[in-house]
């Protein structure tokens, strides 16, 4: 009997799509991804509608929507349930051998085999911190161990380069920077460190005297850079294995990435489109078209549906998400026009988006005094700068009405209440609801980057 496909699923942190080469980026940021998707298949929008990291992955790996896993916060209250299978559980069923690197201890990677870790944020002594190399020290000798199995593996790979602290290596730090990154008349770093909630994180790892926020931003594309040159050391270890015929390659990302932004700055909280919208390339060799690019909108939760029609495997599973097979094939899929979208990482909001509009609405004060509700024209204005929440109240009442039917609608299919609504201890202070901005800006403190580590590990 012929051993089924291997799939090596690259995961990686907080990679905006528009930041990619081979989404249009004006710099050529990803060139070894570029060429993947040029072998492969594009998925021009795809979005991840829960962030941040924990309910993404937990989308990502169980092909079900925030009600399916119950799983919608950074530290999320009560982790992913029995009620739902993860991709590593259903592969192994499928005599996978399953190895996950850089992603232990949180409810979104259940059910690997083994788990491996690597540095991935400690700078080292040159101020810098190697992220994607250290990944590859480990990852590459685990992907020629599975290699010598005689079992399919399926090899999962979350890179954090994109992932606060941009700390590329020499010369990505500077490949896209040419200015004076202390020049004392810019000014364009003062509201990053006068927000007290993450001025102290971000000043354990932006280098003293900076001013221009151009400079950090730059770091945020040399590690993208940086990170994809690495990359390329794997897809040429699966060439020098000879099994690049025989194995699945998915590219995708849990979320974006806000940097100057919203003035949410250098993290990924906020649900404007630089966080919700993710790449998704995946390579088959004989299997998919080459250099096909999809326009369809597409979903996070898809992707598990697609792995394993591509595989071969089926399951009973009633999956939220669709496979994108059909999609690949030239066949259509079921549209997704508008769908509900939640965020629980420094602020606890949810909200309703349809090709056109975006409703963001808060369930509590944030610590960046924004408004209640949010109401943008996502054609008129994609970048989500003007607030029409006064001026089109019909609009607000109507988005308001279809995410709560739709909320109505899924707590009944799953008996279970909206995850949004109880978990109110996300921030870690275990105590309710925060009453008010200033409430919340004085208590969300997230400190070093030792701490923001500790954070993620929970």
């Amino acid at each position: 009997m012929m051993k089924k496909p291997n799939v090596i699923m690259f995961g990686i942190d907080s990679l905006r799509r528009d930041y990619m080469s081979s989404y249009g980026y004006h710099r050529l940021t990803t060139p070894h991804m570029d060429k993947i998707a040029s072998e492969g298949v594009l998925f021009e929008n795809h979005f991840s509608p829960s962030i941040p990291t924990t309910p993404a992955y937990a989308s990502m790996l169980t092909g079900m929507d925030c009600f399916g896993t119950d799983v919608v916060a950074l530290r999320h209250q009560g982790g992913l349930g029995n009620h739902v299978k993860t991709l590593p559980e259903i592969l192994a069923q499928h005599d996978y051998n399953t190895t996950c690197i850089g992603f232990t201890n949180n409810p979104s990677s259940r059910g690997f085999q083994k788990y491996l870790e690597y540095e991935a944020w400690q700078p080292d002594e040159t101020g810098r911190c190697p992220k994607a190399e250290n990944l590859n020290e480990v990852a590459i000798p685990e992907l020629k161990r599975l290699n010598k199995e005689d079992k399919p593996f399926f090899l999962f790979l979350r890179h954090m380069d994109p992932h606060s602290p941009y700390l590329p290596p020499r010369p990505f730090e500077r490949i896209f920077y040419d200015g004076d990154e202390k020049d004392p008349t810019n000014q364009s770093m003062e509201p990053v460190y006068n927000f007290k909630p993450h001025a102290d994180f971000f000043k354990s790892w932006i280098p003293q005297g900076v001013t221009d926020q151009r400079y950090v931003c730059a770091q945020y594309e040399g590690a993208i850079a940086y990170m994809d040159a690495c990359i390329q050391h794997i897809f040429t270890t699966v060439e020098e294995l000879g099994i690049e015929e025989e194995t699945l390659i998915v590219l995708t990302s849990d979320h974006g990435e806000t940097l100057y932004e919203h003035e949410c700055f250098f993290d990924h909280h906020g649900m404007y489109d630089n966080c919700l919208i993710v790449p998704l390339i995946l390579k088959f060799p004989g299997q998919l078209t080459e250099g096909k690019r999809i326009t369809d909108t597409t979903v996070i939760q898809d992707i598990t549906p697609t792995i394993l029609e591509l595989l071969g495997i089926e399951t009973d599973i009633a999956f939220n998400g669709q496979s994108l097979a059909r999609a690949i094939k030239g066949e259509e899929l079921a549209p997704i026009a508008e769908f509900y979208i939640t965020e629980c990482t420094w602020m606890r909001k949810h909200g309703w988006r349809t090709p056109e509009w975006k409703l963001i609405q808060a369930l509590e004060p944030d610590f960046h005094f924004k408004p209640e509700i949010e109401l943008y024209h996502l054609v008129k204005d994609p970048e989500e700068i003007h607030n029409l929440a006064s001026e089109e109240p019909e609009m607000v009442n109507v988005l308001q009405q279809r995410m709560k039917n739709y909320i109505a609608e899924r707590e009944a299919e799953t008996g279970r209440v909206n995850p949004i609504y109880t978990n109110i201890h996300y921030h870690g202070l275990e105590e309710g609801p925060l009453k008010s901005s200033q409430e919340a800006y004085d208590k969300l403190y997230l400190g070093s980057i030792s701490n923001a580590r500790k954070i993620q590990a929970k």
